[in-house]
Formats: structure tokens, C-alpha cells, sequence
């Protein structure tokens, strides 16, 4: 069966698995419940397209276009995202574990609850990103950019932050177990009540940071660079 590969096309429950659709212009189309598990949707325009629930789980999807679109449940496992624009895309309870998001634009997503498990995310842009409630434990975030991020209450045990950019971001009540923060820029940031136990800050920069009720056992901070009496409401 062919389908009508053009912007605003209704694909709703499609199968197109393992489809070569690299390139393809389906901005504003319906694929909510298609299955597109290892597409090639490689520079594929999807922009405002309607992912709800969508199966793409081992797609290729390096450098497309998914700003503004919808992918609030759908299924991105071990998904080849880097590079892809994400801009302000409703990822709300996505699954995209073990998925690359290397170097994506996902400035302003909202990725409350996602699956973000060793998923590799350096240098990925995530600034002002909703991660409310996200699991993100073992994900690779070196030198990504979370400046103004909404982490409140996110898990982030064991996840590599070295060199991030946190500059004013969320982090309360998070679970940061465990994680490398070695260089990251933490100005401003809102720690209060986040678990730290046995992080890794050594030369962040805490400036300004809050930290009233952050848990700091067994957390190393040599050469971290804090303002005088950051930590005094701090647990150590």
C-alpha cells in the first residue's frame, strides 16, 4: 500500500517500519500510532507533526526537523536523534532510552517524566526545558546546556554533568546521587532539598546557588568555587 508522503497528511496508525523517508516534507501530518520503528526519517521535515504515542524506536532521525511537534508518549528507544531539532516539542512521558540526543536543539521541550535513561545527551541544548519529574539516571549530559531548566524533582544518579551549563536551573528535590558535576556552572541555581550524596563538584561554580536542605554527604567539592557561607544550610 503507498501512502501520501506531504504536509498535513493523515498517517494515524501507519505502518512504515524500517520506511526509507529520509528527506521527507511531513510537517504538520498525523502519524499519532504509527509504527516508524527503525525509519530512515534522517533531515525529514516534521515540524508541528502529531507523534502522540508514535512507535520510533531505533529510528534514524539525525538532523530532522521535529520542532513544535508532539511526542507525549511515544516510544524513542536507542533512537538516533543528534542533531535533530527539538525546539519547543511536547515530549511529555516519551520513552527515549539508550536514544542519542547529541548536539539536538530541545530548547524549551517539555520532557516532564521522560525516559532519559544512559541516554546520551552531550552537548544537547536544554535550556529552559521542562524535565520535571524525568529519569535521567546514567545519561550523558557533558557540556550540554541546561541554563533556566526545570529539574525539580528529576533523577540524575550517576549522570555525567561535566561542564554543563545549570545557570539558574530547577534542581529542587532532585536525586543527583552519585553524579559527575566537575566544572559545571551552577550560578544561581536552586539545590534546596536535592540528595548530592557523594557527587562530584569539584571546580563548579556555585555562586549564588541556593542549597537550604541539599544533601552533601561524602560529596566532593575541591576547587569548587562558592560564595562564603553557601553551604551553611546545606546537610553534610
Amino acid at each position: 500500500m503507498e501512502y501520501l508522503l506531504e504536509p498535513f497528511a493523515n498517517l494515524h496508525g501507519v505502518a512504515l517500519r524500517d520506511a526509507d523517508l529520509h528527506g521527507a516534507h511531513l510537517h504538520g501530518a498525523r502519524l499519532s500510532g504509527a509504527d516508524l520503528r527503525g525509519a530512515d526519517l534522517r533531515g525529514a521535515d516534521l515540524s508541528g507533526a502529531d507523534l502522540y504515542t508514535t512507535d520510533l524506536s531505533g529510528a534514524d532521525l539525525r538532523g530532522a526537523d521535529l520542532s513544535g511537534a508532539n511526542l507525549a508518549f511515544s516510544a524513542l528507544y536507542g533512537a538516533d536523534l543528534s542533531g535533530a531539532n527539538l525546539g519547543g516539542a511536547l515530549l511529555y512521558g516519551a520513552a527515549l532510552r539508550d536514544a542519542s540526543l547529541s548536539d539536538a536543539d530541545l530548547c524549551g521541550a517539555d520532557m516532564g517524566n521522560t525516559d532519559l535513561l544512559d541516554a546520551a545527551l552531550s552537548g544537547a541544548d536544554l535550556s529552559f526545558a521542562d524535565l520535571s519529574g524525568a529519569a535521567l539516571s546514567g545519561a550523558d549530559l557533558r557540556g550540554a546546556v541546561l541554563d533556566g531548566a526545570n529539574l525539580y524533582g528529576a533523577s540524575l544518579s550517576g549522570a555525567d554533568l561535566t561542564d554543563a551549563d545549570l545557570h539558574a536551573a530547577d534542581m529542587r528535590a532532585a536525586n543527583l546521587y552519585g553524579a559527575h558535576m566537575s566544572g559545571a556552572d551552577l550560578r544561581a541555581a536552586d539545590m534546596s532539598d536535592a540528595d548530592l550524596f557523594g557527587a562530584d563538584l569539584g571546580a563548579a561554580d556555585l555562586h549564588g546557588a541556593r542549597m537550604d536542605g541539599t544533601r552533601l554527604y561524602g560529596a566532593h567539592l575541591t576547587g569548587a568555587h562558592m560564595d562564603s557561607g553557601a553551604i551553611r544550610d546545606a546537610v553534610l
